[in-house]
């Protein structure tokens, strides 16, 4: 499988952004989707998931009521809005596929991965 992440850029406090990631190669109805963000000289953390179909959605607390995950199998996208950014949300953010019913939040449990989309989020 095959990520493509994009929507990155730069956007002042209390924007709005959207990120897509476009899947190829594999059934992408199969994979539990999610969003990780790193910061620089920060390890990965989890931000967002969605399940195969759509129907349940998780959220680091840090993004609860701000972020909005989900996803369309018909196109093999899945996508973040992102509401009421904040300088701390800067990060590269980077979407991941997992096919297994391991924890979510566990980014070892994904297989594959897109590349980055830089967020900056100006004060």
């Amino acid at each position: 499988v095959q990520l493509q992440a994009s929507g990155g850029g730069l956007v002042q406090g209390g924007g709005s952004l959207r990120l897509s990631c476009a899947a190829s190669g594999g059934t992408f109805s199969h994979y539990v989707m999610g969003w990780f963000r790193q910061a620089p000289g920060k390890e990965r953390e989890f931000v967002a998931a969605v399940s195969w179909a759509g129907v349940t959605t998780y959220y680091a607390d840090s993004v609860k009521g701000r972020f909005t995950v989900s996803r369309d199998n018909a196109r093999n996208t899945v996508y973040l809005q992102m509401n009421s950014l904040k300088p701390e949300d800067t990060a590269s953010y980077y979407c991941g596929a997992k096919r297994n019913s391991r924890s979510y939040f566990d980014l070892l449990n994904y297989d594959y991965w897109g590349q980055g989309t830089q967020v900056t989020v100006s004060s």
